[in-house]
């Protein structure tokens, strides 16, 4: 008869399984160190998981803001994972969709004009493009062996909200009623709002952030150029050898990298603001870098990693009024995950593995 560990030991051969494994280990880890913290605050951690996914999974509501809050993770995330084939670490995805929702908003307030047939490609080239130019800068000067890239996509982080800000507070600030309190540029033209679905506030940005994320599977795995950048990151000497231009390929994949970050930006303000404020983002970018890392860079995982931190993320405000519990809290347990993935709890997996096999050998 079949004993429990041969069962587990044969569903440990498959690779996807491991990978799974790892990712329910990371959660369950973060999510009980979390528990823990919540009751030192004198919080009950059960009442508030129940809360959190009876809302975010129980209802059509809450299941709809999962998705708009998944959106800009999905996309942040895709662009962490795309340089780091390369073996480049791209840090900056909050930079990124700020300038991408930065050039956006120029274009929404520049061509009020334009039919929305028209208006929206314009809307989603000029994110793309603000986003890409940003991250290009950084991945030219690495090519150029001048600073790494982590250093100047970290650092370019606190200064593309500047931009956002002296504009916002500037030469774009509105001067409607009210507008003096919280500083924020004029109202989008409805043709400048991205279509929403279904009367909820899910939109475009998901079906832009899906094909982002096919399109870096299919790149990877079935063209020539997914394979050069496998190369590149796996022996860049070797790869240069060969005649392959790493500098190009830097400059492209950061370019393209920062773009999908930048459809981030593009996406939040004229599908859910409709026009521009300081501070839109709550931390997209840093969480999208931290989905990646758990993800390992699989396209997959960041979809399943995207949508379960989105659950976790949309209960945030609930625990504010169920539990008493700050969105700040959120940041703990981010910090918690982000904490248990540097310690890789993948080589748990490999021992646990390896002892099942080694178990069912011996009997």
């Amino acid at each position: 008869m079949s004993r429990p560990w041969d069962t587990l030991s044969r569903f440990l051969k498959k690779g996807w399984s491991i990978a799974a494994a790892r990712y329910a280990m990371i959660l369950i880890i973060a999510l009980v160190a979390y528990a823990v913290v919540l009751l030192i605050a004198g919080k009950d951690p059960i009442k508030a998981y129940v809360d959190t996914f009876s809302y975010a999974l129980g209802t059509s509501y809450g299941f709809s803001e999962v998705l708009v809050r998944m959106i800009p993770l999905l996309l942040t995330a895709v662009a962490v994972a795309l340089p780091s084939r390369l073996g480049l670490i791209n840090v900056g995805g909050e930079g990124q969709l700020y300038m991408g929702a930065w050039l956006a908003t120029w274009g929404a307030i520049t061509f009020t004009g334009l039919p929305q047939p028209v208006f929206i490609p314009v809307l989603i080239i000029l994110g793309f493009v603000g986003g890409g130019c940003w991250a290009a800068f950084a991945g030219f000067l690495r090519a150029r062996g001048w600073v790494n890239e982590t250093i100047t996509t970290l650092l370019m982080n606190y200064v593309a909200p500047l931009i956002v800000g002296y504009s916002v507070y500037g030469m774009w600030r509105s001067r409607e009623i009210g507008s003096a309190a919280f500083p924020q540029t004029v109202a989008f033209p409805d043709a400048a709002r991205l279509p929403r679905f279904f009367g909820t506030r899910v939109h475009l940005g998901l079906i832009l952030g899906i094909v982002a994320l096919f399109a870096f599977w299919f790149v990877m795995t079935r063209t020539k150029w997914g394979l050069k950048m496998r190369a590149i990151g796996g022996n860049p000497d070797a790869a240069r050898r060969l005649g392959i231009r790493l500098g190009i390929y830097i400059v492209v994949v950061m370019f393209i990298a920062g773009g999908i970050a930048g459809l981030a930006g593009m996406a939040e303000v004229t599908a859910l603001h409709g026009r521009l404020r300081a501070g839109f983002s709550p931390g997209y970018g840093f969480m999208g870098f931290l989905i990646s890392w758990l993800a390992g860079g699989s396209p997959l995982g960041i979809f399943v990693m995207a949508f379960v931190l989105a659950v976790v993320f949309s209960g945030g405000t609930l625990l504010q009024i169920t539990q008493g519990v700050p969105f700040s809290a959120i940041n703990v347990l981010m910090a918690i995950i982000l904490f248990v993935v540097l310690a890789n709890p993948r080589f748990s997996i490999g021992a646990l593995k390896r002892a099942l096999m080694s178990r069912g050998r011996q009997k």
